[in-house]
């Protein structure tokens, strides 16, 4: 079966349970008693709907709900961190740093609320009570690692003799941080003038850990052409274009250094470190699936560095991956003109209308990106995918042609789009064009499971090239054993190929993984049949019909429910 594998698939990954954990839940068992007062009514149920809110990630819901339960209750310590945390999670630093000071009054250990106050007091440049947080900061957990670094931008700040590179030592010596330091160490030494090794910690950073290429390729460009090593720079910039030919990050600098304009550091001040490590920090939680981590560290970034787009788009991420898509188009949004992540942002924007049904909106975007740059397939990729998703075939088709229009020599990066226009081509009643572009797909990119599985299972829709189609469908298993829609064409191409066992076999299989398809329960049902069970062929009839299938097969499937298979050479 095609199915829904045409739409790329995201699991859905579960988050750290962070702001449900940082404190034991100490909601009491409520005797019901009506002399119970009013008051206590009404504060337990603002913390009730303050923690379900929690709960959803729903977290301006949960800073309200919390705030007025706390509100009723200023004492209450354990609320005063949920509420705290909310306010973090929604990224309404300013509100949580009084929460923070009271917090540290109260509580002897107190990590987050330290940070904050750090965090606080680094924006303000008050470095005097940024050494004072420092000095009872916690030496453990990511705040263990990230102390040596906040320690030596505040002592850059402070000018003071102590050198700020030997504050970064711990981080020296653990591999897993040598990225921490080498890209610290060579923002330091650039803000203090120490410019040969700031271009050494740099080579290191790029050469030895290339996840972390783009933000030392950007600080290091800059450093070299400060330097007027222009060349250098030159070569620096071309050489990651062509390692990330996708990437228009870079496109200012190379613009930049064509007018031969002066840039300015990177990173300049103890904010935009303190911002860069918290932003590095929210990079490692991205990546772990703490999600709500992230966004706290993202947030806290920006807090610090209002322009650091790349925590903004990353914030504005993690608010899609968490389904909060009105939260994610206002920080898309945010992203200055000016940002060479403003016209990724815009197409974000897009997706995420797309996801509120808003596609009036989508479409209007969707076109207006297309016409400010005629070279750029993507919106018009996106707008395909659009009117796909709508059913809107022959809108999907004429887009994609667009698109396609404006690559200049399709590679194997390009089989997706290719595989859409075919599917979009197929739904049009364009078979000719549409088994074109599938076997194009498969030139470029041959084991793509999807690919596989659309082409045969089309072929054994038709009754054609079954021997070739069972062969790449097994394929397409073998790649995506636990796809639900690629085991049923496996089943079904059995089924053309009169192996009604082994059919049986692969569609019991399908059923389990998608349950709820009337297409899978249909094509069983007619496997059942097959080998002769009757009884259990027609409840998969009929289950297929309570599945709300498409309107063309409601009637065979009634039909087969009032007489059953032909006993013929035919294939159902």
């Amino acid at each position: 079966m095609r199915g829904s594998s045409l739409t790329t698939i995201v699991a859905a990954v579960s988050a750290i349970a962070f702001l449900a954990t940082c404190t034991p839940d100490e909601t009491a068992p409520v005797e019901r008693n009506s002399g119970v007062s009013e008051k206590l009514v009404s504060s337990a149920g603002n913390y009730l709907a303050g923690r379900q809110a929690q709960k959803s990630r729903d977290f301006g819901n949960a800073s309200l709900f919390l705030g007025k339960a706390l509100a009723e209750s200023p004492s209450n310590t354990s609320l005063l961190r949920k509420t705290f945390l909310a306010r973090l999670a929604e990224g309404d630093i300013a509100a949580a740093v009084p929460m923070a000071r009271e917090i540290t009054k109260r509580m002897s250990s107190a990590p987050f609320a330290k940070l904050v106050l750090l965090v606080d007091c680094v924006r303000r440049n008050d470095l005097v009570a940024a050494d004072a947080v420092l000095a009872d900061f916690p030496d453990r957990g990511i705040n263990g690692f990230i102390r040596p670094i906040l320690m030596s931008w505040v002592s850059v700040g402070k000018m003071e003799v102590i050198d700020p590179i030997q504050e970064l030592s711990s981080l020296k010596n653990q591999s897993d941080l040598r990225v921490l330091y080498n890209l610290n160490a060579a923002f330091v030494s650039d803000v203090i003038g120490r410019t040969s090794d700031a271009e050494k910690y740099y080579k290191l950073a790029i050469q030895k850990f290339p996840a972390s290429t783009l933000r030392a390729v950007q600080a290091y460009g800059r450093h070299l052409e400060r330097q007027g090593k222009r060349e250098k720079a030159r070569l620096l910039y071309n050489t990651y274009i062509h390692e990330n030919p996708n990437s228009v990050i870079i496109g200012p600098a190379i613009a930049r250094l064509k007018r031969g304009q002066r840039p300015t550091l990177l990173v300049s001040t103890p904010a935009e470190g303190v911002a860069e490590a918290l932003f590095y920090v929210a990079g490692i939680m991205t990546r772990q699936n703490s999600e709500q981590l992230a966004l706290i560290y993202g947030y806290l970034a920006l807090h610090l560095r209002k322009d650091l787009d790349l925590a903004r788009m990353l914030a504005a991420g993690i608010l899609e991956s968490m389904d909060r898509n009105e939260d994610a188009i206002v920080e898309y949004r945010n992203i200055r003109p000016k940002s060479p992540f403003h016209w990724s942002a815009r197409l974000r924007v897009a997706g995420n209308l797309e996801v509120l049904n808003r596609d009036d909106e989508a479409i209007d975007l969707l076109r207006k990106l297309a016409n400010e740059d005629k070279t750029n397939p993507e919106p018009l990729i996106s707008l395909g995918d659009l009117f796909r998703s709508n059913k809107q075939f022959t809108e999907s088709v004429a887009a994609y042609d667009q698109a396609i229009a404006m690559i200049s020599g399709l590679d194997k990066r390009q089989w997706m789009i290719l595989y859409s226009r075919g599917i979009a081509l197929e739904r049009s009643k364009q078979w000719g064009r549409a088994e074109l572009d599938f076997k194009r797909a498969l030139e470029l990119s041959p084991d793509q499971p999807y690919v596989l599985n659309y082409l045969g299972y089309s072929w054994v829709d038709q009754g054609v090239n079954l021997e070739r189609a069972r062969t790449m469908i097994e394929r397409a298993v073998e790649l995506r054993p636990d796809d639900g829609y690629i085991v049923d064409s496996l089943g079904w191409v059995l089924y053309r190929l009169r192996d009604f066992a082994g059919a049986v076999e692969n569609l019991e299989r399908a059923v389990e993984l998608r349950p709820n398809d009337p297409t899978i329960n249909d094509h069983l049902g007619d496997a059942y049949w097959r080998v002769g069970r009757y009884t259990e062929a027609q409840f998969q009839w009929r289950r297929a019909l309570s599945l709300n299938p498409e309107e063309d097969q409601v009637a065979p499937i009634e039909s087969k429910l009032l007489q059953g298979l032909r006993m013929s050479n035919e294939d159902e």
